[in-house]
């Protein structure tokens, strides 16, 4: 009996000792700002103090922290985001050691910036964004378990090669199927009709599926040498929509429209004479303001028109601002669209 109680000692003392010398793994902790970073009726705290706040990420990893910017994403811009995929790009060919970059982001524009690093990040190192919606200093802060389980997330093996992920709430979501669908509640990410693609549990992160669509490494879209993205407006349909509306927005110096139609691209009179539109004019993507499903149908020949397939409006806008950067061939535009 004495010997087995030895050896049971001397492994766990083996054990310990051998986690003791295995060099965690090293995170890039990108801090931009929002609602994690927030303190109620206060300024939005550092990065830095952000990261101290949560001293259990030392147990899963060697962090480091990188203050981006430091805003509320509602003020987030094409332009932040050029920036913000030229700066991962340095960051990780500065430091090859760099085993998953984590992002903090406000919630309000988090699937938007989670979609275009999805289509810009030409890299099998994963991305993972994560956020709040309570402030740091509220009743039960869901910020510091959403900021370790993204950290857990991004060092898993199993996370290369599903693209940009968002961690919130303990689920796992595909950056192209993230939507927010609530103002407030903790779990404002739910999961769309194709569902999560993996949870944090406790004792370990689960993977279920992967992303389909292209994204990351096989994506063709290169903004590395972008200077900035061509401009694209959303028009929102209404009853009784007017159309000099629409020619507003078509005077503009804008590059392309999306329309958030009715359900199925359905649309009112007003904005139904896009299909008069010659093939020659600028781009309109037709996309669905209900949240789930796919427009069916195909785009109309000679018309400017391209269905978004099952994207909003918002990342529909993100997909041809990129498609404009590689052609203005509407059948060609139709294609990534269809593709990505």
């Amino acid at each position: 009996m004495n010997k087995i109680v030895t050896l049971i000692i001397l492994l766990y003392c083996w054990s310990m000792s051998h986690s003791q010398n295995t060099p965690k793994p090293h995170v890039l902790i990108i801090t931009t700002g929002g609602t994690i970073a927030s303190k109620t009726n206060a300024p939005l705290i550092e990065g830095h103090e952000l990261i101290q706040a949560v001293p259990e990420l030392n147990n899963y990893a060697t962090v480091e922290v990188d203050e981006f910017v430091n805003i509320g994403s509602s003020k987030m811009t094409p332009s932040i985001w050029l920036k913000l995929v030229k700066h991962i790009k340095s960051a990780l060919d500065a430091n090859p050691k760099i085993k998953t970059v984590i992002i903090t982001h406000g919630t309000d524009t988090m699937e938007e910036t989670a979609f275009f690093l999805n289509l810009t990040h030409h890299s099998k190192v994963p991305i993972v964004l994560v956020g709040s919606m309570r402030s740091s200093n509220e009743i039960s802060a869901d910020g510091p378990a959403n900021l370790i389980n993204a950290v857990r997330v991004g060092i898993s093996p199993d996370a290369i090669g599903k693209g940009v992920l968002v961690v919130m709430n303990d689920n796992i979501s595909a950056a192209r199927d993230l939507l927010k669908m609530n103002n407030r509640r903790v779990d404002a990410f739910p999961s769309t009709e194709l569902g999560y693609i993996g949870f944090c549990d406790p004792e370990k992160v689960t993977f279920y599926r992967s992303p389909i669509k292209r994204h990351t490494l096989k994506s063709e879209f290169d903004v590395y040498h972008l200077d900035s993205l061509p401009k694209i407006d959303i028009v929102q349909d209404f009853a009784g929509f007017d159309p000099k509306i629409l020619t507003y927005f078509t005077d503009r110096p804008n590059q392309g429209l999306v329309i958030s139609s009715f359900a199925g691209g359905r649309m009112s009179s007003g904005l139904g004479q896009i299909f008069n539109y010659p093939a020659t004019h600028k781009p309109i993507v037709i996309s669905s303001s209900i949240k789930s499903g796919r427009i069916m149908g195909s785009n109309p020949e000679g018309t400017p028109v391209i269905i978004a397939n099952d994207l909003p409006s918002n990342k529909a806008r993100i997909l041809l601002m990129l498609s404009l950067t590689k052609t203005k061939d509407t059948k060609k535009i139709q294609d990534y669209f269809n593709q990505y």
